[in-house]
């Protein structure tokens, strides 16, 4: 009998992976169910920017092998980008690593900092890829809880009270998915100082910071971040390229070389077309933004409606592209999430998935359409 490896003893299929089953299986039977849980965006990208891509098809590198950091042009519009959007400096050679999303952003700087036995300071609630691929390569989730009362800003007292001894790597993630809490130059000011206290390194990941939102933020922006801090970024939900898989890695150069060792065995380099794609997308005026987040405010008035319809409360003063509603007493995540599938045929996540701090909690997209919102809410009505 083949034995796989005990490493996958500590993590389990992602839930979406899992839960879509069920659903695609009672779409294939016949019943309406409407998606409200996933965070693809179902908005275009910008026609300037498929254009680029066409356009690159012909090009005579396209179809090679590209350079693991990316065409010099790529990383020249990614610095130029956080020059005008966050007035981050960073030098276009050595401080940015394009990566295939920045979801494999997380495993790469995991496996170039982590031994088995290190711990990782991870959100609770949060993304729940930090702890499964800290499991995954043999550290340990160490889990610091963010607090409704408190913006789920960081606790920094409490953490202090903690055994930080074999702590080498800290998960931050504002605008905060899944509450859409923002994060403040203080936060960010305080984990800088905290990090470099402790031997930390601090990685904020950044792909919510224009959805929604008048003050994109960078944790670079602090002044010595660079010393001990990384950011991840992402196109996926800015500019509704998700499966297009384009994200990049800031930060020292140092730092970005060695994390470069384990990238350089991973893949090929990213798509010339989408690289080109990329370039003309980092490019776009501030219409681009501002177009998209009517949308998105429209969407999420109604996506208020609805959960006013559930009993549920909710925060107003938040970003990104999801509403977390906090569940009526009595209520847990899952049974809620059953009650609305089987009983109104939709689909929205359970705040129990990012955490125990989720419990109690449900997250809706605004990645569908008015429509289909005003037809779930209808479906509540009768």
């Amino acid at each position: 009998m083949i034995q796989f490896a005990n490493r996958l003893n500590t993590v389990q299929e992602y839930y979406f992976s899992i839960k879509l089953k069920e659903v695609r299986k009672m779409i294939s039977e016949g019943k309406p169910v409407i998606n409200i849980g996933i965070g693809s965006p179902d908005l275009s990208p910008s026609t300037s920017v498929i254009n680029a891509i066409k356009n690159s098809l012909l090009d005579s590198n396209a179809h090679k092998y590209q350079s693991y950091q990316g065409l010099p042009e790529f990383r020249e519009a990614v610095a130029k980008f956080y020059t005008d959007k966050y007035n981050v400096w960073l030098n276009a050679n050595n401080e940015i690593l394009p990566l295939m999303g920045s979801k494999e952003g997380i495993l790469h700087i995991s496996l170039a900092l982590l031994n088995e036995g290190d711990e990782v300071l991870i959100p609770n609630p949060g993304y729940p890829t930090y702890s499964s691929v800290t499991n995954l390569i043999g550290a340990t989730p160490l889990f610091y809880e963010l607090e409704e009362k408190n913006n789920y800003q960081i606790d920094f007292e409490s953490l202090e009270k903690k055994d930080l001894s074999k702590v080498k790597l800290m998960w931050v993630n504002y605008p905060h998915m899944p509450t859409g809490a923002m994060g403040t130059e203080e936060t960010f000011t305080r984990l800088i100082s905290f990090g470099k206290k402790h031997n930390i390194v601090i990685v904020n990941d950044n792909p919510y910071s224009f959805i929604l939102n008048d003050n994109p933020q960078s944790i670079l922006k602090i002044e010595g971040a660079k010393d001990i801090a990384l950011e991840l970024n992402s196109l996926s939900k800015s500019f509704n390229m998700a499966g297009w898989r384009v994200g990049m890695l800031l930060g020292k150069a140092s730092f970005l070389s060695e994390i470069l060792k384990v990238k350089t065995q991973m893949d090929s380099g990213m798509f010339y077309g989408i690289q080109k794609g990329a370039i003309e997308a980092l490019q776009l005026s501030n219409d681009w933004f501002k177009n998209q987040n009517l949308i998105y405010t429209k969407r999420r008035k109604l996506i208020w409606i609805l959960a006013e319809k559930l009993n549920c409360t909710f925060n107003k003063n938040t970003s990104g592209m999801f509403v977390w509603a906090k569940l009526p007493n009595g209520k847990t995540s899952e049974k809620m999430i059953d009650e609305l599938l089987y009983t109104y045929n939709l689909f929205v996540a359970p705040g129990s998935i990012f955490g125990s701090k989720g419990e109690g909690y449900i997250r809706f997209s605004l990645c569908i359409s008015e429509e289909k919102i005003t037809e779930a809410i209808n479906r509540i009505n009768n």
